[in-house]
């Protein structure tokens, strides 16, 4: 599939998108990407984009910005695991989701990548990977950002069913690699890991993947997906024991060693809680982490392997790219390199 009209992109100056508006550009495809006013424009540098301004939650500037476009990928998101303010989370995540959607069906778009998340998916309790069948417990959904991705998702497969909307919907899981800015929960782990300020963890399981294999796996979904169906864009399923090795080897550290308990941490994270209320700053760790915790966030993607070519590469290249591009960038000073 070649685009002969320019391809829309939201959350180009984000982690993932940043990767996706690179994947597209060496695919062929002409880019208009929308931005927010203000928003930091360092990820999507010297790249040929068509920029235009607007927001999720203005439906104006989403039709004006869609209006035109052949496809659309749709990636922006409210990315935290804690806000202060729940509501605007929803209102970007959800009624943002729905209202592109929207505009994108009555412009005409041809097709829609919507990014999701694993966030929105069920997890199997035996800790064995689920997939996109697995059973979501609505009542077991832990956090504002995954009850968002999972009300967004709904959204976009209720609209596939009732008006014909051309969406299909990815379902990454932990990107890790160059250009994670921010960082995103998972890349700040990695860094301060990496830093050796990682004293102790709380061990439990998630998923890495590299975020140029979760680029392409947009791609593929364009290219190859079936319309309403979702793939999950996953890797290498880890406890996090495993992860820190992995992370101490490549930056010549040692790993923590010092396991923690959730009964050690729960008056920690009350207490990091008050002081990002009282300071209006990202607490270290919350209640929400803690009961995240309690499941192992592993995932399979054999239905994009077999359906549209994925073909992850192995975590540890992942968090190789990641630290090397956090120590290149000046955001991580390591040890003595040991890989």
């Amino acid at each position: 599939m070649t685009a002969s009209g320019p391809s829309f992109l939201t959350g180009a100056t984000g982690f993932i998108g940043a990767a996706v508006a690179r994947a597209l550009l060496a695919r062929g495809h002409a880019v208009r990407a929308m931005v927010r006013r203000g928003s930091p424009r360092d990820n999507i540098a010297g790249l040929k984009l068509d920029l235009v301004e607007g927001d999720l939650t203005d439906a104006a500037s989403l039709a004006r910005a869609v209006a035109g476009c052949r496809y659309v990928f749709h990636l922006a998101a409210d990315y935290r695991l804690w806000v202060p303010d729940p509501a605007a989370m929803l209102r970007a995540n959800v009624e943002g989701t729905t209202a592109l959607m929207r505009a994108a069906q009555a412009s005409g778009v041809e097709r829609i990548v919507y990014c999701s998340s694993v966030a929105a998916l069920g997890l199997r309790k035996d800790g064995a990977p689920a997939d996109e069948e697995t059973p979501v417990d609505e009542a077991e959904i832990v956090g504002n950002y995954k009850r968002s991705k999972y009300l967004a998702e709904q959204a976009v497969l209720a609209m596939v069913r009732e008006s014909g909307l051309p969406a299909v919907i990815v379902n990454p899981s932990a990107p890790v690699g160059p250009r994670d800015i921010k960082p995103t929960p998972t890349g700040r782990m990695i860094r301060d890991a990496a830093a050796g300020r990682m004293p102790g963890y709380l061990e439990t399981g998630l998923n890495i993947v590299h975020v140029e294999d979760v680029a392409e796996g947009h791609l593929l979904a364009l290219e190859r997906g079936v319309i309403g169906e979702r793939y999950i864009l996953s890797g290498d399923n880890l406890m996090l024991g495993t992860l820190f090795a992995m992370i101490a080897r490549r930056a010549g550290r040692r790993p923590p060693r010092l396991k923690l308990s959730e009964g050690m941490l729960w008056p920690i994270a009350l207490l990091s809680e008050g002081l990002a209320r009282t300071l209006g700053i990202a607490p270290l760790v919350t209640r929400e982490h803690l009961m995240m915790a309690r499941k192992r966030m592993f995932f399979s993607c054999a239905k994009a392997v077999a359906q549209l070519g994925y073909n992850p590469r192995p975590a540890e290249l992942a968090l190789a790219d990641a630290i090397d591009w956090f120590e290149s960038t000046g955001r991580l000073r390591r040890g003595r390199h040991t890989a």
